[in-house]
């Protein structure tokens, strides 16, 4: 259920003169992919998520998503190589699902035994689809759900990579599983920022820039494989200062925009949103939108660490390559 925010506002305390004003908002703790992502989307919706942290009812997609990834990680976590077989995958899954099963994520969905069991099948089915695409026996992980952190300028950059392998000849891979569509061919490069995001803070972290990023979509079998280049660093990191910049803006002036697109649809705040075509209120949207910010004599709470659709990340835990001591540090 989603809460409308309070619009009164409380008084703030002055600030000497001269002195610079506080921002209306508290800035997000660190920038990561999803975050670009958001406000670069709606800078009302990144607000509302990020910043507010309101709410949002889960989606069988996510769930499904999170299943995935903790079942994939499961697979590579324990035993040799030559263990990851499709059957030991599917242990992988029955566990990931008894884990995930009792959360509120999962209860929200409202479903039945019959719908659980259709849920995971559905589940199992992209397993499969995946061992069309990889031989899990051949792939030689050294961080799986691998937390990393750098510093560029004053911000804290912060990603958490599906899977990290290294080749024979020591080179390093970013890998990135997807569950949903894959992207149009024409749309293709633009998927990549968040795995060129993961590519600059192994760089940055492991002195290393990974050879390849890959993103495997395990519904439809397709892999997108790019190689990260001096140019693409650069513009990684114009792009992560330009968005920060317009984020510390948006903070100080309250003005977080409404971006209408294709993706209202499946939006989480459409009850909130001063242009949603479908208002809870059943009022008409405004022709254009900078919600009243309220004013605050505390900053709102840091936003918890880590992306919170993965299960069992490795936080913290040292990669510790051969014949290196190089590990993520914050």
């Amino acid at each position: 259920m989603i809460t409308q925010p309070s619009t009164a506002a409380t008084p703030s305390s002055a600030s000497p003169a001269g002195a610079a004003a506080e921002p209306a908002l508290s800035l997000p703790s660190t920038l990561t992919p999803s975050k670009i992502a958001k406000f670069i989307s709606c800078p009302l919706a990144f607000r509302y998520s990020y910043l507010e942290r309101l709410p949002e009812p889960a989606s069988p997609q996510q769930v499904r998503g999170t299943l995935l990834h903790r079942a994939l990680q499961l697979l590579y976590s324990d035993g040799p190589a030559d263990a990851r077989t499709r059957d030991r995958a599917e242990d992988a899954l029955d566990a990931a699902w008894s884990e995930l099963a009792s959360t509120d994520e999962v209860s929200e969905l409202g479903m039945d035994e019959r719908g659980e069991a259709a849920f995971v099948r559905e589940a199992s089915g992209l397993l499969e689809r995946y061992f069309a695409l990889e031989d899990p026996s051949s792939v030689h992980p050294v961080g799986l759900e691998l937390d990393l952190r750098a510093r560029l300028g004053d911000i804290e950059l912060r990603g958490i990579i599906d899977r990290l392998d290294r080749l024979e000849d020591g080179s390093l891979v970013v890998i990135d599983y997807k569950t949903g569509r894959a992207p149009r061919a024409d749309y293709s490069r633009a998927s990549l920022g968040g795995v060129h995001f993961y590519a600059f803070l192994c760089e940055q972290v492991l002195g290393r820039r990974p050879r390849e990023v890959r993103l495997i979509y395990l519904r439809d079998q397709v892999v997108i494989v790019e190689s990260p280049t001096d140019q693409s660093m650069r513009g990684l990191r114009q792009r992560a200062l330009g968005v920060w910049h317009a984020i510390e803006r948006a903070c100080r002036t309250g003005d977080f925009r409404p971006n209408p697109s294709p993706l209202c649809k499946s939006c989480a705040f459409q009850a909130l949103c001063p242009v949603a075509p479908n208002r809870a209120d059943g009022t008409r949207p405004m022709a254009v939108a900078s919600p009243t910010v309220r004013e605050r004599t505390a900053p709102l709470p840091a936003p918890p660490s880590g992306d919170a659709r993965l299960l069992g990340a490795a936080h913290g835990e040292p990669l510790v390559l051969a014949g290196e001591t190089a590990s993520p540090s914050d």
